[in-house]
C-alpha cells in the first residue's frame, strides 16, 4: 500500500457516495489546544492504525472503534504509518522510527535519528524509507537495520513519493539539491530549477505516465499557490499555473497563521490525478481542477472559508476539509470531480486536518478537535 494510492495519485478505487451518516467516532486524549497534525491512517482488514500529536499510536476496531491496542511514543506524531503482514512502522517527533507489532502494538524494534521524524514511512523493495528533518532520508531493512542514506541538510516535514524505484524526491547534499533519485543507481536524475517555481512549500507528488504533479505555495503578505507539471524523465517543465489566494478578508497576519498550520500537514496541496484532470484543494479557500496535460483551468469551486485538507476522489467525486467561522462549523464536504459542483455536505466537530481515507463504503478522517470520525454510506 502506498500513501495517496498507486502514482500518489488521490484516488479510491472505491464508489462510495453521499449522503453519508457516522457509523462511530472517538474523542482523543484532550490536548490543551487544537491537535496540528492527524495524519491519514492505514487501514487494513478490520483494523484501523495511526498516530496523533498527544504522542500515542493507536490500532481501533474498524467497525466499532473498540480500541485493541495503544502504544504511547516518547513525543507528538507526525508521521504517515506503513503496515506489512506483521509489523506497522511509524515516526515519531521523538527521533525514533517504531516498527510494532500489528496484532499485539508490542515494540519489536525502534531505529533512533539525529531529529524529529516528520515524515511518511514507505515499503519499498526490500527498504523501510522515511526522513528525518534537516538529517538524511533513511533506508533501512525490515529488520530495522540501516542500509544507506543520503543527506537532507534542509527540509522539513518531507513527504515523497517511490515509482519505477526512484524517489520523487530525494534531498540532495545541499539545500539548494532536490530531484528524483534513482535508489539503484543511487544517483539522482535531475534536479528541480528552483527559478521556475519559486515557493517555499513543495507538496507531495503524484505520477501518470511521463508527467509529475505538484503543488507550492508561498507567502508575502497574500498567499500564492504554484501548481506544476514536469516531464519526470527529463525535468523539463510542461505547464505551471500560478493563482493569488482566495482568502477574503484575511488580514496578513491570518494568513501566515493559515500557512503555518497547513505546512504541519504531510499532504498539504496533494494533487488528485482524475482522468483527464489534476485536481488541487488546500492553501485557500478553493478546489482547482486543471487538464492534465495542458494545464488549462476546467474549473474551480470557491468556499466561504479556507479548505483544511488535502482532497481525496471516488466514484467521480472528490471529499475534503472546509474550515469553520462564526458563522459555520467546519465541515466534510463532497464535490463532483468533474465539474466541481458541490453535491453533499456535513457538520463535523473540528476540522479535517488531512485527505479522508476512504476503505470500502467508508471514509474515515480525524480533525483538530481530536475526534476520529468513521463515516458509512446510508444508502
Amino acid at each position: 500500500m502506498q500513501f495517496r494510492g498507486e502514482g500518489g495519485r488521490g484516488v479510491s478505487a472505491s464508489s462510495i457516495k453521499p449522503p453519508l451518516g457516522v457509523r462511530w467516532k472517538i474523542k482523543l486524549q484532550d490536548t490543551p489546544e487544537k491537535i496540528k497534525s492527524l495524519n491519514p491512517p492505514v487501514v487494513i482488514g478490520n483494523t484501523i492504525y495511526f498516530g496523533s500529536d498527544d504522542g500515542n499510536f493507536y490500532a481501533l476496531d474498524v467497525e466499532s472503534g473498540y480500541m485493541r491496542w495503544v502504544f504511547k511514543s516518547g513525543a507528538a506524531i507526525n508521521s504517515i504509518p506503513y503496515a506489512d503482514k506483521d509489523k506497522v512502522y511509524f515516526g515519531s517527533k521523538d527521533g525514533k522510527l517504531y516498527a510494532l507489532s500489528r496484532d499485539t502494538g508490542q515494540e519489536i524494534w525502534n531505529f533512533p535519528t539525529m531529529s524529529e521524524i516528520n515524515s511518511q514511512v514507505q515499503r519499498y523493495g526490500d527498504y523501510i524509507i522515511f526522513v528525518g528533518d534537516a538529517d538524511a532520508v533513511y533506508f533501512l531493512s525490515p529488520e530495522g537495520r540501516e542500509q544507506f542514506r543520503i543527506d537532507n541538510p534542509g527540509w522539513y516535514n518531507y513527504t515523497f513519493l517511490m515509482a519505477d524505484d526512484v524517489m520523487y524526491f530525494g534531498t540532495g547534499p545541499r539545500t539548494e539539491i532536490v530531484g528524483p533519485y534513482d535508489i539503484n543507481k543511487r544517483d539522482f536524475l535531475w534536479y528541480l530549477n528552483f527559478r521556475e517555481i519559486d515557493a517555499i512549500w513543495y507538496s507531495v507528488t503524484a505520477v501518470r505516465g511521463n508527467l509529475l504533479y505538484f503543488g507550492t505555495a508561498d507567502v508575502y503578505g497574500d498567499m500564492y499557490l504554484g501548481f506544476h507539471a514536469f516531464d519526470r524523465n527529463t525535468g523539463r517543465l510542461v505547464w505551471q499555473q500560478r493563482r493569488e489566494g482566495i482568502l477574503r478578508h484575511w488580514a496578513p497576519e491570518d494568513i501566515w497563521t493559515l500557512f503555518l498550520r497547513s505546512v504541519e500537514l504531510l499532504d498539504f496541496m496533494a494533487p488528485v490525478v482524475w482522468r483527464d484532470l489534476v485536481i488541487f484543494a488546500g492553501g485557500d479557500s478553493a478546489a482547482r481542477a486543471f487538464d492534465a496535460k495542458t494545464g488549462i483551468m476546467r474549473w474551480e469551486k470557491v468556499f466561504d472559508t479556507p479548505v483544511s485538507s488535502a482532497p481525496t476522489a471516488a466514484g467521480g467525486r472528490v471529499y475534503f476539509g472546509v474550515l469553520g467561522d462564526d458563522t459555520h462549523p467546519p465541515r466534510l464536504v463532497c464535490i463532483s470531480a468533474r465539474d466541481g459542483r458541490l453535491l453533499w455536505q456535513m457538520d463535523i466537530e473540528g476540522s479535517v486536518l488531512s485527505a479522508p481515507v476512504i476503505a470500502g463504503k467508508r471514509i474515515i478522517f480525524g480533525t483538530d478537535d481530536s475526534v476520529f470520525y468513521v463515516l458509512e454510506q446510508v444508502f
